[in-house]
């Protein structure tokens, strides 16, 4: 909880994959709050367990509530994508972030291959970045090999998605100029 906090302040590209990781893990603990208790939350200390217990908790409500129990993504989660979106609209309107609009094109053609290979031609770009992304994540973690390709895709991928969370920090500190 205190991660999902932190990560959502300072980098919400890291934020989301986060949460991510956290559907799977309730999905992988069977949606069950007595699992979670047994295989996560009992790891920390005993002050910390109320508030878990209770994040976990809501979270878990709102993944049954929102069918996504199975696949899928929380509307909470979602809407970080959709807020992402329209922020990369609106960079790429502006003649005043070039370096982005750079770092866009440069992903772009990776983007429409994996839309292509995943067949969610209608999926937003930002999904399909995100969806790389933690696809990678777990293929590290399960330490199988990333291929030349996939790394090459990878690299253009995450300096976009890291330039697009760099501005999202700086337009909810007041700091962004989109307009003249």
């Amino acid at each position: 909880m205190k991660i999902a906090q932190q990560l959502k302040a300072r980098n919400i590209a890291e934020y989301l994959i986060y949460m991510w990781q956290v559907e799977d893990l309730i999905r992988a603990n069977g949606c069950d709050i007595d699992k979670i208790r047994e295989s996560i939350i009992s790891r920390y200390p005993e002050e910390e367990r109320p508030a878990l217990e209770e994040w976990y908790g809501n979270l878990i409500d709102m993944m049954r509530i929102e069918g996504v129990k199975e696949k899928g993504h929380l509307q909470i989660n979602r809407n970080v994508v959709i807020n992402l979106t329209e922020l990369h609209g609106e960079l790429l309107a502006s003649p005043k972030y070039p370096y982005y609009s750079a770092a866009y094109f440069k992903a772009l053609p990776f983007i429409v291959e994996l839309r292509q290979k995943n067949g969610k031609k209608d999926e937003p770009e930002l999904e399909t970045c995100f969806e790389a992304l933690y696809g990678v994540l777990l293929l590290r973690l399960q330490k199988k090999e990333i291929t030349l390709g996939t790394a090459k895709a990878i690299e253009a991928i995450s300096s976009f998605i890291s330039l697009l969370a760099n501005y999202n920090e700086k337009d909810k500190k007041g700091e962004l100029k989109l307009e003249e």
